[in-house]
């Protein structure tokens, strides 16, 4: 059985890495996709667990060794996803969490259409601008050029095939969980399994 590539995005990154950390404490079996970034480490960040942080020419490095499944600028910063991390948990029958802007998750899915694309709204607006406030990972200017981006990006909601409003946290957590179970129902996931019941069938 194969793992599955799941591609969580929302807009201007706000509300989904609290939701991603409890699935990863109650789901089995998933692991995370750990991003190279250029952009500045901020307080409480560990390299190597949060991103994996780089000098842009050794990122620019890492682009022209094709070791990226894709990579994008984003408010002013290189962000990537190694091929090589995604390809051995999936190999492994781990599914795999990419938590990705809205630019990098399109790029993905011309490339793997089969992945799981999940959305995370927020309830609204003006909650998701107090998430980003309340984060105080931004300056000023940061904030402001994330709230402005959240316009456009919101409205790519159609791009993914599962959203899931977070609006509280316990709720939009369970559904997620509920995503990522049922995809591994998926008949085409469990033709191993499913061939050796077939085949006791034959005797």
């Amino acid at each position: 059985m194969k793992g599955n590539l799941i591609i969580i995005s929302s807009p201007s990154g706000g509300g989904k890495g609290t939701l991603i950390r409890e699935i990863l404490r109650t789901v089995p079996d998933i692991g995370y996709s750990v991003s190279y970034t250029t952009r500045k480490m901020r307080d409480g960040e560990v390299d190597g667990k949060d991103y994996i942080f780089v000098s842009e020419e050794k990122f620019r490095e890492l682009i022209e060794n094709g070791e990226f499944l894709e990579y994008a600028t984003v408010h002013g910063n290189f962000y990537g996803t190694s091929v090589a991390q995604v390809q051995k948990e999936i190999a492994g029958e781990r599914d795999i969490i990419l938590e990705i802007d809205v630019q990098g998750a399109s790029a993905v899915l011309k490339n793997l259409p089969e992945a799981v694309s999940i959305f995370i709204l927020p309830p609204s607006f003006e909650r998701l601008r107090e998430r980003l406030i309340k984060r105080a990972t931004e300056d000023l200017d940061d904030l402001a050029l994330r709230l402005r981006n959240s316009f456009d990006e919101v409205k790519r909601f159609d791009e993914f095939k599962y959203a899931v409003i977070n609006d509280d946290l316990e709720t939009a957590a369970n559904q997620l969980a509920t995503i990522i179970i049922a995809e591994r129902l998926n008949h085409t996931r469990q033709m191993t399994a499913i061939q050796c019941i077939l085949d006791s069938f034959d005797d």
